[in-house]
């Protein structure tokens, strides 16, 4: 039996860190790395954990399209944050953009992001013939 094709996706105007791919297609699953709040530059943006938040999610819906797949698409999400107390922050402006059907998801407090940051989040999709 043949492996599934594996592509790496990197998405223009979306910043990253060289030690990673944006997204790893595998067959018809689609890996999204952990991705930040930053603007291009690699900055925090302004807003706190609903700014962050709101950025990485919009990162994320970018890296998605370019891999031919939307947010409806996204059946797991992992969120870090690095303090529990900005859990409803999060979730409130998570929930904004995910809307009244969202995918399963695990939020894991941690002491440190990388950059600084106050979340950071990952994802997995799976590509549907149904579009």
């Amino acid at each position: 039996m043949l492996a599934p094709v594996k592509r790496r996706v990197n998405v223009e105007g979306v910043p990253r860190l060289p030690a990673f791919s944006h997204a790893v297609l595998v067959g018809d699953q689609v890996y999204v790395a952990g991705t930040l709040g930053t603007d291009a530059d690699l900055q925090l943006v302004d807003g706190g954990v609903r700014g962050e938040t709101l950025q990485a999610l919009a990162y994320i819906k970018r890296i998605l399209q370019e891999c031919g797949a939307s947010l409806d698409d996204v059946v797991k999400v992992n969120v870090y944050l690095t303090d529990m107390s900005s859990f409803e922050e999060m979730n409130e402006a998570y929930m904004s953009v995910f809307g009244d059907h969202p995918p399963a998801r695990i939020t894991v407090g941690c002491s440190a992001l990388a950059l600084g940051a106050s979340v950071e989040i990952d994802c997995v999709a799976v590509l549907t013939t149904d579009r």
